[in-house]
């Protein structure tokens, strides 16, 4: 049913919300585009509430209210504006993110009910990063990544996170945890926020966001051939804002890839992992002979000299759109690390995606475009 049925597993949607709860959700959250979809007091129908700037000189954000309308035909199409018309509600909100097309801003920061998901803020509180684990329910694990098992969990028998079992021997523990207090601070809608550690025990834990669909990779690889061109600028533009974010705040990512993004409810793309690879232990991974150093998403002077820095995360930014245009396919998919090497020194580059085209084709290579900081992608 693609009216309303299937709305709840969209975080940007609350079903039993009013208009004044609404109004009050999106004032706490306070950013321009922050936006919801709620049932409108007419049965069957809905509504999307927008915060955005208030009037010159006045105080605050002002809320405006848009009836979901629909079409006469059947099916019947929904729009917002009379000429984008879209037949579910979740295109028409797709669409609305990156497009106002009639509205006071595009849809950019979905709001849900509270206690839905855990707190947005640097951590569960401004000075807690220490974590009790007697505060932690664990539940079924949802994979395995470089450093150990991860598991769904609850805080507090209530928040919704993700819990990192850090394997003995993987990480340098001491720099990590005096590093975690940084990175707790980075707080940003694209990026998969840290809430805090348990580092008092063995293993230690880290717990962030929970994300509902998982790495963008397997995300890609799962809805290979139904992914619209918007839909695939829509997740390079959600990557693109997270990583601006860490280049503002002086941070290198040092391992972007589609594995390293994930993916929440609302199908909001974030960027994972930052910075993580300095604490990493295994030579398979951290030199750029090993096995699993990421050849295929480093510049030259990366694996030639290990030189990060935020214009070698734009070169992996770069990969990792081809990634996304090609719906998860992997780089340079017939040849060894070594020969990729050798290929890279050599001018050579990633082919262009079926779906490229203009700007975003020429991103693998920094010297067409100047060599761009992220800001300017």
């Amino acid at each position: 049913e693609k009216i309303s049925g299937n709305l709840v597993q969209y975080g940007w949607y609350s079903k039993q919300v009013n208009r004044n709860k609404a109004e009050e959700l999106l004032r706490n959250e306070d950013k321009v585009g922050a936006f919801m979809v709620r049932d409108s007091s007419t049965p069957g129908t809905y509504t999307v509430s927008v915060y955005t700037k208030a009037p010159a000189g006045d105080g605050g954000g002002a809320i405006k209210h848009y009836h979901i309308k629909k079409t006469e035909a059947s099916p019947p199409q929904f729009y917002l504006a009379e000429k984008h018309l879209f037949y579910s509600i979740p295109e028409l909100i797709e669409y609305h993110k990156h497009n106002a097309a009639g509205l006071v801003t595009r849809l950019r920061y979905p709001v849900g009910k509270p206690d839905k998901s855990a707190p947005s803020t640097a951590g569960f509180s401004y000075e807690m990063w220490e974590i009790n684990p007697s505060e932690l329910t664990f539940m079924k694990e949802l994979g395995c990544g470089q450093f150990g098992q991860v598991r769904l969990g609850k805080w507090r028998a209530q928040h919704k996170v993700a819990i990192k079992f850090i394997r003995e021997g993987a990480m340098s523990e001491d720099d990590f945890i005096e590093e975690a207090k940084i990175m707790m601070k980075l707080s940003h809608p694209k990026l998969v926020q840290l809430y805090g550690v348990c580092s008092q025990q063995k293993p230690i834990y880290i717990v962030t966001e929970f994300m509902e669909h998982g790495s963008l990779l397997h995300f890609l690889q799962r809805g290979r051939g139904g992914f619209s061109l918007g839909s695939l600028l829509s997740i390079s533009l959600d990557v693109c804002e997270g990583m601006e974010y860490l280049e503002a705040h002086g941070f290198i990512h040092r391992d972007l890839a589609s594995r390293n993004c994930l993916v929440n409810d609302s199908l909001a793309v974030k960027v994972s992992d930052f910075g993580m690879t300095r604490f990493v232990l295994d030579d398979q991974y951290t030199s750029s002979s090993g096995a699993r150093f990421p050849v295929k998403w480093s510049p030259p002077e990366v694996f030639n000299f290990c030189k990060y820095s935020s214009k070698s995360d734009v070169w992996s930014y770069g990969v990792l759109m081809w990634e996304v245009f090609t719906e998860g396919r992997m780089p340079f998919d017939n040849n060894l690390n070594h020969e990729v090497v050798t290929l890279v020194m050599q001018g050579h580059r990633l082919y262009k995606p079926k779906w490229s085209g203009g700007r975003q084709s020429e991103i693998g290579r920094r010297s067409d475009l100047g060599n761009p900081s992220i800001s300017q992608l």
